[in-house]
């Protein structure tokens, strides 16, 4: 579900963060400098959507589990969707169960660290690093990101880049999170409802068959907001390079906060292990 990691109890520390102008203030009795009108009118946006998902309740979710399939789409044409069942606790884990034909993948994270289960070869490895990468930049691009306030431990920065055009009559405000290492995602919100509507990034990635790397634009847009439990998530997710869709996540069904146990996330010691 990629909505991933550590949570902060209360809004106001997503707000103005546990280590920021608050901290300060603490220290040396010094009025907190106001905020760039640019960054205060983002922080506006994301308290708005934080509220029109869930407020306290969205806020207050430790795990997720999701059922569901996942297509790929080739040339412009999905090809057979795939069972997944996905869990997540957070901050930063997730395992993935991916299920075709009979067959079993599973691919998991915790952290730093990654396994992946090929149930048509029957083996065990651990993930490689460009896996790991990849699932790091999950976690930056994720809405929960951006909602829940992680990426102030990173120093990333949060600015207004305005209004754009999201179909007839509609239109998105966009907030844009820049990282200190040069690397940006743009979260589009509903003007009218406040929802997440899209997300936006660019990357660089090898050229098939070539020591050459090319850089691309990734794009998920959003849809079918249902609300369970007081908390709204989107139940459609398409994925987008360079304008065309590579993939879509259709969930059947969503649980928040059901225990899970550590055991999940924990490589066992062989293939024959894995559950």
């Amino acid at each position: 579900m990629k909505i991933s990691h550590k949570l902060f109890q209360f809004l106001m520390l997503l707000t103005l963060g546990c280590s920021g102008p608050v901290a300060l203030q603490a220290q040396d009795n010094k009025p907190a400098p106001p905020m760039p009108a640019s960054t205060e009118k983002a922080e506006g946006i994301v308290k708005r959507a934080i509220e029109v998902l869930g407020g306290s309740a969205y806020l207050n979710v430790q795990s997720v589990v999701g059922r569901g399939f996942y297509t790929a789409y080739q040339d412009g044409l999905s090809q057979l969707p795939t069972r997944f069942l996905d869990y997540v606790v957070y901050p930063d884990k997730e395992r993935t169960e991916f299920t075709s034909a009979g067959v079993r993948v599973v691919q998991t994270n915790a952290g730093a660290t990654g396994w992946l289960y090929d149930g048509a070869t029957r083996s065990l490895n651990d993930q490689k690093p460009a896996q790991i990468e990849d699932f790091k930049r999950s976690m930056r691009t994720s809405i929960d990101n951006v909602l829940r306030g992680w990426w102030r431990r990173e120093s990333a920065t949060l600015s207004y880049i305005g209004r754009r055009e999201a179909g007839l009559a509609r239109r998105n405000e966009t907030v844009r999170l820049t990282y200190p290492d040069g690397f940006w995602i743009e979260y589009e919100f509903g003007a009218k409802d406040g929802l997440p509507a899209k997300v936006i990034y660019k990357r660089t990635r090898k050229v098939a068959d070539s020591d050459e790397t090319e850089e691309i634009t990734e794009e998920d847009r959003l849809a079918r907001p249902i609300t369970i439990d007081g908390v709204t998530a989107a139940y459609v997710i398409d994925h987008f390079i360079n304008g065309k869709q590579t993939s879509r996540i259709n969930y059947a069904s969503i649980e928040f906060n059901r225990p899970l146990a550590a055991s999940l996330f924990t490589k066992p010691e062989n293939a024959k292990s894995v559950k």
